[in-house]
């Protein structure tokens, strides 16, 4: 699909709209500041909560002030983004999302996230990146971005692994000296193989099920891939401290600071609830067909099913009035389009058009829909293009429609609630208490750090996600 929608940036008249805004004055900003507009425009910008940066502030000072190299100045930024992820600058900026913080269950396991990224900063690992990301000229200016939508979008993914690309050696000794840090500054030196346990599970048992796919690519863009040997050296690194530190969890301290964070996507860039796409933004929803798991990413909302070899796109790009939907259609955008393929057509009142289009392994059912200024395109694409699969894909354009004012303003972005277990509680009670999710029951557990036996204990505290 990503080689047969390709020549998109191409089409005169016609760009991707959903890239960030340019920063202000970024012409005249210092390298530092356009590297952090870089970091922000790849990552949704920053999330403001005062209440949160203070605690993660005073986590990482004690962290600061425990480590090789207390001279060294440090500032935390939270990343408006569900994708669980932490890097640091050389500068020593340091980065955390909104997803890996609600993936962490107490201030030790957010502090081995710290203490690992610092150790990357003081072993000059960062610095070696930056370097290697500067001769091969991933990006240099946040310009770049914005100058062609397609290059632009490209040049975020590619920074993007830039900024994940550690070796094997230098992750382990980040392992080993965060853990020092976590430890001499009173933590549990025990949070790191925790944390690096439940992103494992996250992939493996939640998101393998959920999508049907190898988890390793759920999360390749995260900076530091978890896994068992990582999880298990970090455990042995904790076992050469004192047990005095270990107490030292902070879990109800950590999760009230939580309480009310926005969990999964921004709303104003759009959310998936189930096979459902809502922008109360742009004022539109649409339904996927039966079977299909969405992933909404900066570029477009993708889909598929699993097991049956079918896949779907929708983004949205600027075309200018004068030129037809049948015309777009035929501009060049895809190539191999069916002869005679081409028709007009109505969604819920709003003009559309179709076609159909063949590649080398796929066969392809486009139609443009003619929204609010814009055209949404939705591509969908099948093995094997079967009469059925034909049928569903119709009705899935078929549900695209306006939202009401009302129902814009009354959809609400997920967020997390701290609770208090009550005696008889269970997984399953308070996991029935969360907004609709398939696998809810893992979920749960992969949120909370909880095995697949394990137990809640009364007087606890547990996180839930709620509208």
């Amino acid at each position: 699909m990503a080689l047969a929608v390709a020549a998109c940036s191409s089409v005169p008249g016609a760009r991707q709209v959903l890239l960030p805004d340019l920063p202000k004055n970024a012409e005249v900003s210092s390298p530092s500041v356009r590297e952090h507009q870089r970091v922000l425009s790849a990552y949704g910008g920053a999330y403001e909560d005062p209440r949160l940066h203070a605690k993660l502030t005073n986590i990482v000072g004690r962290l600061v002030a425990a480590s090789e190299r207390p001279d060294l100045s440090y500032k935390i930024t939270i990343l408006n983004s569900p994708a669980v992820n932490a890097f640091a600058l050389p500068n020593g900026q340091l980065y955390v999302t909104r997803g890996l913080l609600s993936l962490a269950n107490d201030s030790a396991e957010f502090a081995s996230v710290m203490s690992h990224e610092m150790a990357h900063v003081i072993a000059r690992h960062a610095a070696t990146r930056e370097e290697q990301a500067r001769k091969t000229e991933v990006i240099s200016n946040v310009n770049d971005l914005l100058s062609d939508p397609q290059v632009g979008a490209m040049a975020l993914a590619r920074s993007k692994i830039a900024l994940a690309s550690f070796s094997q050696q230098q992750e382990f000794e980040a392992d080993g000296i965060g853990v020092g840090i976590a430890a001499r500054a009173g933590f549990d030196p025990f949070g790191a193989s925790r944390l690096l346990t439940s992103m494992g599970r996250r992939n493996s048992e939640l998101y393998t099920a959920s999508r049907g796919g190898d988890a390793r690519s759920l999360d390749f863009l995260s900076s530091h891939p978890t896994t068992p040997e990582r999880a298990k050296n970090a455990a042995d690194s904790a076992r050469q401290f004192p047990a005095t530190g270990r107490a030292h969890r902070d879990k109800a301290a950590y999760l009230a600071s939580l309480d009310g964070m926005t969990y999964g996507e921004d709303p104003a860039d759009g959310f998936v609830r189930g096979r459902h796409f809502l922008h109360p933004k742009l004022g539109f929803s649409f339904m996927a067909p039966e079977g299909f798991v969405l992933d909404n990413t900066t570029q477009a909302v993708l889909g598929s099913k699993e097991g049956a070899g079918q896949a779907l796109r929708l983004d949205v790009v600027k075309v200018s009035p004068e030129q037809s939907l049948i015309e777009y259609l035929n501009s060049g955008w895809i190539e191999n389009i069916e002869n005679g393929s081409v028709e007009e057509l109505s969604v819920n009142s709003v003009p559309a058009a179709t076609a159909t289009a063949n590649g080398n392994q796929w066969a392809f059912r486009l139609y443009v829909v003619r929204f609010g200024g814009e055209v949404y395109r939705f591509i969908f694409a099948a093995k094997n293009r079967t009469p059925e699969a034909d049928r569903a894909f119709r009705e899935s354009v078929q549900t695209f429609r306006r939202l009401t004012s009302q129902e814009s303003r009354s959809i609400k972005p997920l967020h997390l609630k701290i609770v208090k277990v009550q005696p008889g509680d269970t997984v399953e009670s308070l996991s029935t208490r969360m907004a609709p999710f398939d696998h809810q029951v893992e979920r749960f557990q992969v949120l909370n750090g909880l095995e697949p036996d394990e137990q809640l204990k009364a007087g606890d505290f547990v996180k839930i996600i709620v509208e």
